[in-house]
């Protein structure tokens, strides 16, 4: 979802793509689902393996999995590295209704993320500044408790 979410809200600012340190067979119906709603088409996307990407040089990597952040590569060309924690949606139990109010919860907290990153005036600040900027935006956002539509 943050790959979406990103790619529709920096309009060519920034190109995300994503990728996971076990990657599902398939993208999530209910993730699919929660972009749906608010108007992005993410239906024929695969996973894909952190390898995939390991080789290109990144100017952001931010994990946003716990196991992710423990299993992330040394990439090359030194990127500002963040973690913008977060329970995965996937691990939501109860009904489909429940299942997908997981995501739509997680793709407000992403969107809420992504936005407080792009405010940022990136091209200005060092990299040491900009890393510490964007760690921060973890700490300054809270999961929601609940969903309303």
């Amino acid at each position: 979802m943050a790959e979406a979410l990103m790619n529709q809200k920096a309009q060519g600012r920034y190109r995300a793509e994503s990728a996971g340190s076990h990657p599902a067979a398939r993208v999530n119906p209910f993730a699919i689902e929660a972009l749906r709603q608010i108007g992005i088409e993410w239906s024929g996307h695969a996973p894909r393996s952190v390898d995939a990407v390991a080789g290109q040089n990144w100017d952001f990597v931010i994990t946003v999995c716990d196991r992710a952040k423990e299993s992330c590569p040394v990439l090359p060309g030194h990127p500002v590295l963040a973690h913008w924690g977060m329970d995965d949606p996937a691990d939501a139990q109860g009904t489909d209704a429940e299942k997908l109010k997981a995501f739509v919860a997680a793709r407000i907290l992403l969107a809420r993320r992504i936005d407080l990153m792009l405010a940022l005036p990136a091209e200005k600040l060092d990299h040491m500044l900009l890393e510490q900027k964007l760690r921060a935006i973890a700490a300054q956002t809270a999961e929601p408790a609940s969903v309303t539509r």
